[in-house]
């Protein structure tokens, strides 16, 4: 048997930051984790470049059936808190778009900071375990193929279901019910959608076009760009909307978002050019020829009906489809779901029916957006966790 202050579960993000902050503390930790390495989904984050954060990151950037569970956290540790922390070991940032605020050193040097950190502060860290059992309820022992361990506090840090292939699992919803809670079940999020028939066949006549759209589903609406694909279609707009998607669901894209077509046709209405030259300017030639008839297309504007106007408009403005699916978990980057914060404190993460006991970071109902969200609400989390520990 061997004795911790606590031992946290899942050598993630959340996970690994929590134990930082509470070993710094003189805390005892252990952090188990059935992979081989840590950090496996921060190391391929933002395509490899890691957006560790968004300056812009409120509550209004996250889905949860408890939309106020997040701000506390949030607002005790912000992201000039998290810049500050890796700016201690060398890494600063990029700006890009929106706030997001990107590694100037990659991705794997922000999961290496992580290691470095629970390794000079004495966390063990014990990978390649798997967990038989989870036993207790302060004391904790946790049964691996190894060792048993046990602490009066232990953190679920475990993650949802996206990224299976860098080793995620449903371990952390199975728990959770083990001790009571409920789980608003996962879905994909962040994850691009599959199209068939008639749409579907217009995605692969288009795929590998590239154009700036606003994408709007179950009430929300992100400007941004949409990539078609030969499944559907891809891009930071789509995988934004598809967090908000439910099957059935229609999704409605305007094609044109900075520019209606209506001011287009009046601002040239005595010209002779051709309707198609016009949109040519604005579009790729491709979406132009694929949306709209040719007959409006090859018509002067000076000559257009009020009727074709509004039909050109109506099919660019409003391109309105029902995806058939999304792409799995596979391609998710995102669990959208989790366990119900309901039963968790808001300024500990301590679960209300189980004293000694955490959930934090991806594993619980909160979802961020696009952008760095996600990471800030693993680092806040685990920060939350840590200096209580």
């Amino acid at each position: 048997m061997q004795h911790y202050d606590a031992i946290i579960l899942g050598a993630g993000a959340s996970g690994l930051y929590c134990a930082i902050h509470a070993a710094r503390r003189g805390r005892k930790i252990a952090v188990v984790d059935h992979g081989s390495k840590v950090a496996r989904k921060v190391r391929i984050s933002g395509g490899g470049r890691c957006n560790f954060t968004n300056l812009e990151c409120s509550a209004a950037h996250f889905l949860s059936l408890n939309p106020h569970f997040c701000k506390s956290a949030l607002a005790r540790h912000t992201p000039w808190d998290v810049v500050a922390f890796f700016a201690e070991y060398g890494i600063g940032y990029e700006e890009k778009a929106e706030g997001q605020l990107f590694s100037d050193q990659g991705a794997g040097r922000v999961a290496g900071v992580l290691a470095e950190q629970c390794h000079r502060n004495h966390v063990a860290v014990l990978l390649e375990r798997e967990v038989l059992s989870v036993s207790g309820a302060g004391p904790f022992q946790v049964e691996t193929g190894r060792e048993i361990l046990e602490a009066p506090r232990l953190v679920l840090a475990l993650g949802g279901r996206s990224w299976p292939q860098v080793g995620a699992s449903s371990l952390g919803y199975r728990l959770a019910r083990q001790f009571g809670l409920d789980v608003v079940k996962p879905r994909p999020g962040l994850v691009p959608f599959v199209l068939s028939g008639k749409e579907g066949n217009r995605c692969r006549e288009l795929a590998g076009t590239a154009l700036h759209v606003a994408a709007a589903t179950g009430g929300r609406t992100f400007i941004d760009d949409l990539l078609f694909t030969h499944k559907g279609f891809s891009g930071p707009a789509v995988l934004q909307v598809s967090s908000y998607w439910n099957m059935g669901d229609s999704v409605v894209i305007d094609l044109l978002p900075r520019l209606r077509v209506e001011a287009l046709v009046d601002e040239h209405r005595s010209s002779n050019a051709l309707l198609r030259k016009l949109l040519q300017q604005h579009l790729p030639k491709r979406i132009v020829q694929e949306f709209l008839e040719k007959q409006i297309l090859e018509t002067p504007v000076s000559q257009l009906s009020n009727k074709q106007i509004q039909q050109a408009a109506d099919s660019l403005h409003q391109w309105r489809v029902t995806p058939a699916r999304t792409e799995g978990w596979e391609k998710a980057e995102v669990a959208v779901g989790g366990v119900d914060s309901a039963a968790v404190s808001s300024k500990t993460f301590e679960v209300a029916s189980v004293s000694g006991l955490h959930v934090i970071g991806e594993l619980l109902d909160v979802t961020g957006q696009l952008g760095g969200h996600n990471l800030q609400w693993a680092w806040a989390s685990g920060h939350a966790v840590g200096v209580l520990l």
